[in-house]
């Protein structure tokens, strides 16, 4: 089977965790849907396109910084309590603006694999990795990425003749390796994977969330595992 490989960096980036509020923590890597989202921005799609998705890479270092947060709640407003009123529809809305921290990802290399679910699709996404629609950026809308190389891979598969230890840090779906095939030493995510659109509220919600181990690259596959490898590095779907 064939799969899109891309290799990219950035400078700063920041992949936001939903759950953390009073400082703005980022995952290590990049969730699969905010990859998804990059590329269904690359290639101008408007429907959703299914995908399977690898994601790793490493960072340098973390750094936090000051950014402008905007707190507000739709048709409540408060004079003493609130630094703006916004007015729509007849309603008042407050908004509080203040500092606070985000913690941001430095000198991020990704190893990213993409293969759509309909196989006729990957000359397209591949074009439009290649020559997108608009500046490509991944997590903030400020996080530019620059993809150092995109090419299609052949997809095989492999039973491992000794220990590999992993060259990246890596998502891997909980399910894909047991514990007597790696030292099962590792984070566990529930990742957003694929949202769909409420037709009452027109809100998103997430269908599909992938329970994925963050495995560090000091982590080790154990000889005889079956893996997937594109010749040069491993692959981890979800």
């Amino acid at each position: 089977m064939k799969a899109i490989k891309i290799i990219a960096r950035q400078t700063l980036a920041s992949y936001r965790k939903p759950s953390s509020m009073q400082i703005r923590e980022s995952y290590p890597l990049p969730p699969y849907s905010t990859v998804i989202g990059m590329v269904h921005m690359a290639c101008g799609l408007t429907e959703y396109v299914d995908m399977d998705i690898s994601i790793q890479g490493k960072y340098y270092s973390k750094v936090n910084e000051l950014f402008t947060r905007y707190e507000f709640k739709p048709g409540f407003y408060e004079k003493d309590r609130h630094s703006i009123k916004v007015e729509e529809d007849g309603t008042n809305t407050g908004l509080t603006v203040g500092p606070a921290n985000i913690e941001l990802l430095t000198n991020v290399k990704l190893v990213i694999h993409i293969k759509p679910k309909e196989e006729e699709k990957i000359l397209d996404i591949l074009n439009g990795l290649k020559y997108p629609k608009e500046y490509l950026s991944l997590g903030r809308r400020e996080d530019l990425i620059i993809i150092e190389k995109a090419e299609i891979v052949e997809i095989e598969k492999e039973c491992l003749e000794e220990d590999y230890k992993l060259k990246y840090d890596a998502y891997i779906p909980i399910d894909t390796f047991n514990r007597n095939e790696t030292n099962d030493i590792a984070t566990v995510y529930k990742l957003n994977k694929k949202y769909k659109i409420n037709e009452k509220t027109n809100l998103r919600f997430w269908e599909e969330r992938i329970t994925a181990k963050y495995f560090s690259n000091y982590s080790t596959i154990f000889e005889g595992t079956e893996v997937l490898t594109d010749g040069e590095d491993l692959i981890y779907f979800a």
